[in-house]
Order: C-alpha cells, then structure tokens, then sequence
C-alpha cells in the first residue's frame, strides 16, 4: 500500500514538472503573475520626479513600445507583404519570355477609358511609351504592358487616388496575374507611416517605384526610378548648369541645404538635426516650420528664427553657387532635390538610408554623389572637405552627364526603364555598365549594332585605337530620266580613285531600271548597284581623326528667327555651320544604324514624307548624341542652294521650304534643337600658301 502511495505521489509530481516545463510560458499570464507585472509597470516611472523627467519625456509615452509614427518592423512587414505578395519574383520565374521571341521587345497600353482621369505626369508616361520605337498597338505582339490605370500616387488621401484598383485589373483578360505587366509609381502610403502599400496586390508585375526601399526592393525585377513633379518636361528638358568656363570647381559655399522641417512624424529627425552643421559661411542649412496646416500647433523654440532666416536665401542662389547639396529623406525616402540638384551641378548628399537609388541597375552613382548616414549626420561636412578638386570637378561633370543622359524628361525616364528591361531579356547582348556611365549614354549606344567598344565611334580615343584605314562610299542616285548623268560618273570616278576606299555602293531610287553593267564606269574597287580624288583622301583623313562626327562639304546653317518665331535654314556662304550635307560627307556606319534603329517610325514618316528632309535628320541626330557640330573641309564653291525671294514659287523655292519645315519639325520633336553651330573649317598644310605645288599634299584642292 505505501509503495502504491508513493507511486502515485512521483507520478503527480512528475506530472507538475512536464507542466512547467512545456507550458510555463502561458501559466506566466495567469492574472497573478499579469497583475504584479502590470503593477511594476505602472509604478516604475516615479522613481524620479515627474516634473524633471517631463522635460524628456512623458511618463505614458515610456511605457509605449515607441513613436507612433514609425512604424514598427511587424507593421511594415505586414504592408510589405500585402504589396508584394508575389515577393521572390525574378525575371525567371515572373516574366513569360516567349512572348518577346516572335516580335521582340514591343510595348503595348492598355486602351484609355473616357471615365478614368489620368495625372499630367501618368498622361506624359503613356506619350512617352506612345512615341517610342517599341510601342505597339496589337497586345498580340507585344512582349510587355502598361496599365491605362493611373497608379503614381497611392495616397488615399490624395485627389489623385484611384479607388478599386484590384477590381479593375482582375476584369483586364491580358492581366494574367501581372506576367509581363510594368506599374509604375511616384507615391506610396499615406499619413502617418507612409508605407510602401500601394493598395493593390500588383502580382507578378515589375514595379518601376520611387522612393523605394531596399528592403522591398526586388533586384533584377523591379526598377528605382527618379521622383519627379508635374512639371517636369515631357522630351527635351532644359540643359544642366554647368559649362565650360565654370572651372575652378569650387564654388561660394560648400554644402547647402535649403527646405521643410518636419516637426514630428517620420523623416523629422534628420531634418531636425540639420541646423547642426550651419556655420553661416560656407555651410547654409536653412529649414522652416511652415508647411503643413497644423504647424504651429507642434511649434518649438527654434521655429521662429529659422523662418526668418529661410526667407534671406533664395533657394536657386544656392544651387547655382554651392559645390555640394544636402539631399534628405523626405516623409518618403526620395525628394525633388535629387533632380534640382543634378541638373544644378550640385553635388548631391544623400541622407536617405535604406534608399534604392534610380536606376542603380545600370547607373554607377559612387561618381556622382556622395552618400552619407542620417546617424553620422554631424560627420558630413569634414567628409565633402576632404574631397579633392580633381575629384569634385570629376563629380560635377558626371551629374550633367547623367541628368542630360537620362533624367532631363520624362522621355528619358521612361525610356531608360524599357531598356533596362530589355537588356534583362538579352543578357549576352545587352550593354555593359560602361556604356551606361560614360557619353552618349545608354540609350544612344545600341547593343543591336555591337557589344564590343571598339565598333562605335564614339571609344576610339579612350581606347587609343583608331578607326579603319578604308572607307565604303555609299551614292544614291535620282533621277526623273534613269541614265547615266556625267557629274554622277565622275563623281563614282574621283571616289574609285582614292587610295582609302574600299568599295562603292550605288542605291539606284529612280523609277526606270538601273543602266547594264557595261554602262557604268570601270573602277579599281568593286561597284555594286542596290534596286574630286584628293577632297575625298583629306576629308577622310580628317574623319578618321573626329570619329564621331559628320565631316564633309557642302555646309548649311540654322537660325532663330524672332520675327517668325521659328527655326529658319540658309545656305548663304557665311563664317558658321551646322549642317554638312551628307550627299558628300563622311560618318560612321553607326550613324546608320541609330537612324533605323533608334528613331520611333513616326519620325521615319516624316522624313519619308519631306523628299529633301533626311541629311538635316542625320545632322541632328548626331549631334543629338555627340553635343558637337560638324566639320567642313575644304571645298571649291561649286555647289550652293540659293533661294531668292522672287523663286519662291519654283520647284526650288518649295524644296528650300520644305527644309524649314523639316527643321522646325524635327525641333519640336526633340523637344529643343539638337544642332550645335560652329566657325571652324579644316584645310591642308599649305593650302593656298604661295609654294611650289610639289610641297602639297592636295594640290588638286586649288584648282579652279
């Protein structure tokens, strides 16, 4: 019997241990153990007087888990995964490639809905795609889609906010979960926490995002793009502020900042701490309590001051006059400033952490700007002093670089984003990150054409090579009566006879048949038909010194007329260029390619429709991408297009206004005039010096 007792007794006993054991952590919240742990807590607080801990703090906020404002890691992870729920997606496993084989890289909008109202900056986005070469019509084709929804500012309390969004898309039949969709994004989360929720599930769709946190941040799927205003230009934009006599690179002040304070909520406490660095001399931290409609209700002791010390600044003074610009995180991590200063040669500071910097795919910005920590705030100002000059101007050039690149319009954004990811889809042709960083940029350095340096004209010099020794001469023939002219047959005579070309390539554009083979001349290199000797041997020396550039004769010159208000176009012999007529010039086959390639068709049926349109394109687009004129050679006045004002109604007069209006077209499309004037003409050693025509290298250059 006492042994079944204490049988019974180890097995109650061990029955308590396997309780305490596996079950402890929920007998803690019985209301013995809650109640003295809520009363410690209630009482821990006055172990100090309350008036002097109320300087710091309130007692009831103490026992809060922090600032209400933030939000709490379990809080964003929630919202992150409520936006991207499909959050492992990459380019393998999200985006359905075979429909980018048949047609390859085409873009296709959803058709716009008369009810639905679209932003001025979701509107610019939609020409932008709309303009482009990859746009297409026929969602058959189309290997990537753009929702007509506007989806840039998803801040319910904003007047732009489109309600019901997820609705909407799933009665879209090509919606397909977001497979090969592309949203784009300026505005996430509202007031207080300002999280990334876009109050949508986007799927698998890639996310072109400003603002966007690292964290959230998908790489090689989703795209960082700028934050920009309304107003910023649809194409073209205005150029950046630094020019060539603005060296030496250091400026009136060093580092600047000129903007909000926020009082309370997230982003308040960098901007809080700014006036820390303010020195009044060469550091201007500058901020204001005014914004917002409730500010002077969180007013504090420093608002007064510096709102009067704001007003004595004004804010584009310190961008054109200052070498760096403090760049802090706003409510969202991204801000306007980032643009202004880029454009303004300002470098930029980043105080943003955690921040996925625009387009940093494809864009070094370690030799742009200068990224700080908004805990290390107190440490900026011996940093950018410690930079050398070399290195600040080196800094400076790349921000221009950048911001004419791919930041100056919406254009540009737009199109920078497309081919990003296109270059994804083609990895073994797509643009190395050199070509992205270094002039023309990206977007004007075709991977269709080559992937090796060396085969575009622009790398030569850096590369110390050259290009190659021999030329193709390339001759379009039109003619109303489909013969064999004699200037045609001694021009094809003077080409063959020069020591550089390599062959001749006759396009016969004439209605009747090109003449047999027996009528044309015998040369000593190969003439092929598609259905002056020593000007072509110096002009193409001088080619294939400036690469890049269109080199030739027959010059022509553009004008701002203020009366008409339009671009006007003359032929008269003066001192200026900027036009080389390409019927004789020499530039680089790429230049060819650029043309077919990299203009959207509108503008191909433009040039298509004016006959006499397509030597001022290719004039334009190289200088488009070059920010360089043309050069002229030396040439006999043979040849001048001269319209005087009784002729206007001739076949010559409409040709000569057909070129204006080709000129002022192509402007408007560009969205500014591309050409760049120049005084500068090239002419042999000893041209027309009073020498012995053996010591020429040219001679034929002087004859009458």
């Amino acid at each position: 019997m006492q042994t079944r007792k204490k049988y019974i007794f180890l097995a109650f006993l061990a029955s308590w241990l396997l309780l305490f054991f596996f079950f402890g952590d929920q007998l803690r919240r019985f209301a013995f153990f809650s109640g003295r742990k809520a009363e410690a807590r209630r009482n821990w607080p006055h172990w100090t007087d309350q008036s002097l801990l109320k300087s710091f703090a309130n007692p009831k906020e103490l026992q809060s888990d922090g600032d209400p404002s933030l939000p709490s890691p379990r809080e964003r992870r929630a919202a992150w995964l409520n936006v991207y729920k499909d959050s492992r997606c990459r380019m393998e496993t999200c985006f359905d490639f075979s429909r980018c084989e048949k047609h390859g890289f085409k873009v296709f909008t959803y058709p716009r809905e008369r009810d639905q109202p679209l932003s001025e900056s979701y509107s610019k986005i939609l020409t932008s795609i709309e303009r482009s070469r990859y746009y297409t019509p026929n969602p058959e084709e189309a290997c990537l889609f753009i929702l007509s929804i506007d989806t840039l500012d998803r801040d319910h309390l904003s007047s732009q906010y489109v309600r019901n969004v997820d609705e909407k898309i799933r009665a879209f039949p090509l919606w397909n979960g977001g497979r090969n969709h592309l949203i784009f994004n300026l505005y996430s989360g509202t007031w207080p926490n300002y999280t990334e929720d876009l109050g949508f599930d986007i799927g698998q769709a890639i996310l072109a995002k400003a603002s966007f946190y690292t964290q959230n941040f998908r790489p090689g799927f989703d795209i960082s793009i700028p934050l920009f205003s309304k107003d910023h230009p649809q194409r073209g934009g205005e150029r950046g502020w630094l020019y060539q006599d603005s060296v030496p690179p250091k400026k009136k002040y060093l580092l600047v900042f000129k903007g909000k304070r926020y009082l309370t909520g997230i982003g308040s406490g960098t901007r809080n701490a700014l006036h820390h660095i303010h020195n009044g001399k060469d550091i201007v931290s500058l901020t204001t309590c005014k914004h917002g409609k409730d500010w002077e209700k969180h007013k504090d002791t420093r608002c007064d001051k510096d709102n009067v010390n704001y007003e004595k600044f004004d804010y584009q003074e310190l961008l054109h006059n200052s070498t760096f610009c403090i760049v802090p995180r706003g409510r969202r991590l991204g801000s306007f400033r980032f643009l202004e200063a880029l454009q303004a040669a300002c470098i930029p500071v980043l105080l943003s952490d955690g921040w996925e910097l625009p387009f940093a795919e494809a864009i070094d910005w370690g030799k742009a700007v200068v990224v700080g920590s908004e805990k290390l705030l107190l440490q900026i100002p011996s940093v950018v002093r410690c930079i050398h000059p070399e290195r600040v101007l080196a800094f400076q050039q790349q921000t221009q670089f950048l911001w004419d690149a791919y930041f100056s319009s919406v254009d540009k954004i737009v199109h920078t984003t497309l081919e990003i990811i296109k270059d994804r889809l083609l990895p073994h042709r797509s643009r190395s990150r050199f070509l992205w960083n270094v002039l023309p940029g990206g977007l004007l350095a075709l991977p269709e054409f080559s992937t090796h340096l060396g085969d575009f004209p622009f790398y030569y010099l850096q590369r110390g090579s050259s290009p190659s020794e021999k030329f193709t001469a390339f001759i379009r023939v039109v003619s109303l009566s489909g013969s064999l002219s004699q200037p045609l047959l001694r021009l094809i005579q003077a080409v063959s006879g020069s020591q550089f070309c390599a062959q001749i390539l006759v396009l016969w554009s004439c209605e009747k048949p090109p003449p047999p083979s027996g009528k044309w001349p015998q040369t000593s290199v190969p003439l092929s038909i598609i259905q002056g000797q020593g000007k072509v041997d110096f002009a193409f020396v001088v080619w294939r010194s400036f690469p890049e550039r269109i080199v030739g004769f027959p010059a022509r010159s553009h004008f701002w007329d203020p009366e008409q208000r339009r671009w006007g176009y003359t032929s008269k012999w003066t001192n200026e260029l900027s036009i080389v007529l390409t019927a004789a010039a020499f530039y680089h086959r790429y230049y060819h390619s650029l043309f077919t390639g990299y203009l959207p068709a509108g503008l191909r049926e433009l040039v298509d429709s004016l006959a006499t349109c397509e030597d001022i394109l290719m004039n334009v687009l190289v200088a488009a991408v070059t920010k360089l004129p043309p050069i002229k050679v030396t040439q006999r006045k043979q040849h001048k297009e001269n319209v005087p004002q009784q002729v206007k109604g001739t076949a010559g007069g409409r040709r000569f206004s057909q070129r204006q209006d080709c000129l002022n077209q192509l402007a408007d499309w560009f969205g500014y005039m591309p050409l760049v004037s120049s005084q500068l003409r090239l002419d042999p050693v000893l041209y027309k010096d009073q020498v012995s025509v053996l010591r020429k290298k040219y001679p034929r250059l002087e004859r009458p």
